[in-house]
């Protein structure tokens, strides 16, 4: 069995429940989620053996974060425990014209104030065959930084598989932070996945004249960044999904894969949004799936397209699907019809 190892925070998510504002909230819907976690349980759910690394507190709600990872088949047994409390963040979904929101409150999380050496990384990543992390995490702290550059080197050492989800979040980091830190941590990078804005915000690189905001893509932008991307870093696959954000219920998505020779866009979804939270993560987690147990980069792409546009059709942050559902969906089976 492959071994997945992914790095990162794991939050507790507060929404209101009914797309109530937060202004009109009289209780809070509770789950548990965070990119690299997220990706974690989609690949547990593909039968790969998968472990999260991250610290918690050693308090009920620590552990109940702990025993939700467990309930979905991750492996915790690399999870610090200490440190104060656990990072949440607060969700108002979106509806038509008006967009989703999110407020955090994570700092001084225990992952945020963890040190390297609370991680033995040489055993972490002893016969694995793949790991995952997303510019989320260095971006949560110095030190959490600090812990990805030690987990990378670890990896590389251990001749293990590295990808990136770009992950830019404004609020966490201003770009020129993020290019700081993220451009010295793509020495260590295999696969690099990335939305316009990351590609930007995070690497120096636009595509073109797309504009998302409109429903506007301009692959041949894409294929231009991809080329610098390659040359630049090394990549062997460089990859981005492809939002049409025509409002906060109704995305057209696909993706597209570069492999240093060969562009690939995957089949086009037109999804009608339930929970879009995750949804980046659930396509990280299908194209390591499809890269690795597969080893076909067509193959992966169509797989994370498809699994991603399941994922906007669940709540929370988890991509609660099979292989089988993935595969009948890119095979063409999108009528919704109910299984009997």
């Amino acid at each position: 069995m492959k071994k997945v190892v992914t790095l990162g925070e794991i939050m507790l998510r507060l929404a209101p429940p009914n797309q109530e504002r937060f202004l009109q909230a009289k209780a809070f819907d509770v789950e548990y989620g965070g990119g690299e976690a997220n990706v974690a349980v989609s690949l547990s759910n593909y039968g790969l053996n998968s472990y999260f690394v991250s610290k918690l507190p050693k308090h009920e709600i620590g552990q109940a974060a702990c025993n939700h990872l467990r309930r979905y088949g991750v492996n915790t047994t690399y999870i610090a425990r200490g440190g104060e409390r656990v990072g949440i963040y607060f969700l108002e979904y979106g509806a038509s014209m008006r967009p989703s929101k999110v407020v955090y409150d994570r700092a001084n999380s225990a992952i945020a104030d963890a040190d390297a050496e609370d991680f033995d990384f040489d055993s972490i990543f002893q016969d694995a065959d793949w790991f995952h992390f997303t510019g989320i995490t260095p971006a949560i702290s110095k030190k959490a930084a600090a812990i990805t550059e030690a987990a990378l080197k670890a990896a590389k050492n251990h001749g293990v598989t590295v990808s990136v989800d770009l992950n830019y979040r404004k609020k966490l980091w201003s770009p020129e932070e993020a290019k700081a830190c993220m451009s010295n941590l793509m020495q260590y990078v295999d696969v690099c996945i990335g939305n316009e804005e990351d590609a930007e915000k995070v690497l120096g690189f636009k595509p073109g004249n797309s504009d998302v905001t409109k429903g506007k893509l301009e692959l041949d932008g894409y294929k231009d960044i991809f080329r610098q991307m390659k040359e630049t870093f090394g990549f062997k696959y460089i990859v981005t999904t492809l939002r049409e954000s025509y409002s906060a219920t109704d995305n057209g998505w696909s993706a597209m894969i570069y492999d240093g020779k060969e562009f690939y866009e995957s089949k086009r979804y037109q999804i009608h949004i339930v929970d879009r939270v995750g949804g980046g993560d659930s396509f990280a987690a299908g194209l390591i799936y499809g890269l690795l147990v597969k080893e076909d980069f067509r193959y992966a792409l169509e797989f994370a397209t498809g699994a991603s546009a399941l994922k906007h059709t669940i709540h929370g942050d988890f991509n609660l699907v099979g292989i089988n559902e993935v595969e009948d969906l890119i095979k063409g089976d999108a009528s919704g019809r109910v299984q009997r």
